[in-house]
């Protein structure tokens, strides 16, 4: 394997090495569910798809954890808000974020665990961290962990423990912590809190700390030491040097690598909740093709920051209809491609190379507009030598496309997929078109005249050529 990613933790490129050949262990950071995905939400599950794409092409075995934070301040606050349980506010936000995912293609996880449904693993790392003596209970419920335990704390985001300052989350009277800097493994259960957000344990009753999490479902589905750990830029301190530092505490070598993403920008700001500036996925989701939203995130290399502006979507569309444009003209002059020679095609070695180095997308794009020009002069061509030509370019563009989770001619974005409306509906429209086709043949110009009509009203575009009679789904058209 010749894939080099950039190790935060190193701050530079490293060759990949699977701690077993041919296969990789990924966990990145999901979802707090405390308020619906915005775009920027959905930067970092894009980015490792494609990585785990690149990698299964690649030949390797990959599985995937996403966890999801249902239990945290944030989400008791917002519940109690709207009078609802927090557990049902986290699974209403829950489902929200699955339905983006899912819009944009992302593939779902290996496994996908759930804060509240891993706290006695969290349990039983507070018990190693207590006996090792980086952790210390105050008495109250709360256990903290003992950040100058640790020599290396500050490794990850190469910073000084002395220069750092206590994350707001594990903020505490002065004299309840040993550090100021110290950070939260447990925390005590409060009168104001839900009593249905509260365990049992050796130290108290109450709720594991937002970083406690991520260790202890990270080694419980990977393993103590596994590939990759990832997430969006932001979430490198505190909390990925918390992770880090309470697993490297407990004797657990855990991560290998460390990725992160970076932000969706407007205006150079960072998108977040509480800036209130985040384009809300469904929003965006009602107005554009999920498709054209994923190109738009994939195009740009995932650790460069992303400009979100009133071109964003429009550029991706325009080149989007490019691509799909030429699948479309080349697959019916050669006819479709399955997707198995697709998935198997060898992949041109610019498109490779790129992927290879640090997944740089917009470099591997670059090789698929190669193909997309010289595919479109084949087609210009219209001989049968070119055809053969127009077929090599349709293989490999699809295949590089796959790659990223853009092959035009998966059902995912296809005119409804291959679900039984779009079925339904092709049934439909051909049988109007037979019956059009039969009435032009006998001259009737009228009755031809009013199915052609009657399929625009209902949103069907009809394009006569020589080849025969296409029929495409009209654009969607949004008030701007």
């Amino acid at each position: 394997m010749t894939l080099r990613l950039f190790d935060t933790a190193a701050r530079q490129l490293r060759d990949f090495v699977p701690r077993t050949p041919g296969e990789v262990g990924i966990y990145y950071c999901g979802a707090t569910v405390q308020a619906p995905p915005h775009i920027g939400h959905l930067r970092p599950a894009v980015a490792f798809d494609v990585l785990g794409r690149w990698l299964e092409r690649s030949g390797c075995a990959v599985t995937t954890i996403r966890n999801v934070t249902d239990i945290n301040d944030k989400i008791f606050a917002r519940a109690a808000e709207a009078g609802v349980p927090w557990w049902a506010w986290a699974a209403r936000h829950e489902q929200e974020f699955t339905a983006a995912y899912d819009a944009l293609g992302v593939r779902r996880p290996t496994y996908e665990p759930h804060a509240t449904a891993h706290v006695i693993e969290m349990i039983a790392l507070v018990e190693t961290l207590l006996a090792s003596g980086n952790a210390y209970a105050t008495g109250d419920g709360d256990v903290w962990f003992d950040v100058r335990s640790l020599p290396d704390y500050g490794a990850l985001t190469n910073q000084r423990l002395d220069d750092l300052t206590p994350a707001p989350e594990d903020e505490a009277p002065v004299g309840t912590k040993r550090d100021p800097r110290d950070f939260a493994l447990w925390k005590g259960a409060k009168p104001d809190e839900p009593a249905t957000a509260s365990w049992d344990a050796p130290f108290g009753r109450g709720r594991p700390g937002w970083h406690l999490e991520c260790s202890a479902m990270a080694t419980r589905y990977l393993g103590s030491e596994f590939d990759i750990h990832g997430g969006g830029l932001d979430l490198r301190f505190p909390h990925h040097e918390n992770e880090r530092a309470q697993s490297h505490a407990a004797g657990d070598p855990f991560a290998r690598y460390w990725l992160h993403s970076a932000w969706i920008t407007q205006s150079g700001v960072k998108m977040s909740k509480s800036l209130g500036n985040g384009l809300l996925a469904s929003e965006l989701l009602a107005k554009t093709r999920p498709v054209v939203l994923r190109y738009a995130i994939v195009s740009v290399q995932y650790r460069s920051m992303l400009e979100w502006s009133g071109d964003t979507v429009a550029e991706a569309e325009a080149t989007w209809d490019r691509l799909a444009g030429f699948v479309d003209r080349a697959s019916e002059r050669v006819g479709d491609v399955p997707r198995d020679e697709v998935r198997g095609a060898e992949l041109p070695t610019g498109f490779a190379a790129a992927m290879d180095d640090d997944l740089n997308v917009p470099a591997a794009l670059a090789v698929v507009h190669e193909h997309l020009r010289a595919g479109n002069s084949a087609l210009a061509d219209g001989s049968r030598a070119a055809d053969a030509v127009a077929r090599h370019h349709l293989v490999a563009l699809r295949a590089m496309l796959d790659v990223l989770g853009l092959d035009p001619r998966h059902p995912r974005w296809t005119e409804g997929g291959d679900s039984t409306a779009a079925v339904a509906l092709a049934a439909l429209v051909e049988a109007e078109l037979q019956a059009r086709v039969e009435a032009r043949g006998a001259r009737d110009f009228a009755t031809s005249d009013a199915i052609r009509d009657r399929l625009a009203a209902a949103g069907i575009v009809v394009q006569d050529s020589a080849g025969g009679v296409r029929w495409s789904l009209a654009e969607r058209r949004t008030e701007t």
